[in-house]
């Protein structure tokens, strides 16, 4: 399925947020297991936008980071 970058922004701050979650639930383990998924849906998402887009994957990752960030640092 083709990604746009807000997509890889929603992807990343889901991320983010199940991340933040493991420290506070009422079960861990599935928290972080949560977490994994998260990350590895962003990581999968970032790959395949990379390569659609021919962009350096690092560089998508980068960029996506940085909106997530100074999203939340506004």
């Amino acid at each position: 399925m083709p990604h746009t970058f807000e997509d890889l922004v929603r992807l990343e701050r889901a991320a983010v947020d199940a991340l933040a979650s493991i420290a506070t639930a009422d079960d861990p383990d599935t928290a972080r297991s949560a977490a994994v998924d998260a990350a590895a849906a962003f990581q999968g998402a970032v790959t395949q936008y990379a390569a659609d887009e021919g962009e350096s994957r690092v560089e998508v990752e980068m960029a996506v980071k940085r909106a997530v960030r100074h999203a939340e640092a506004g």
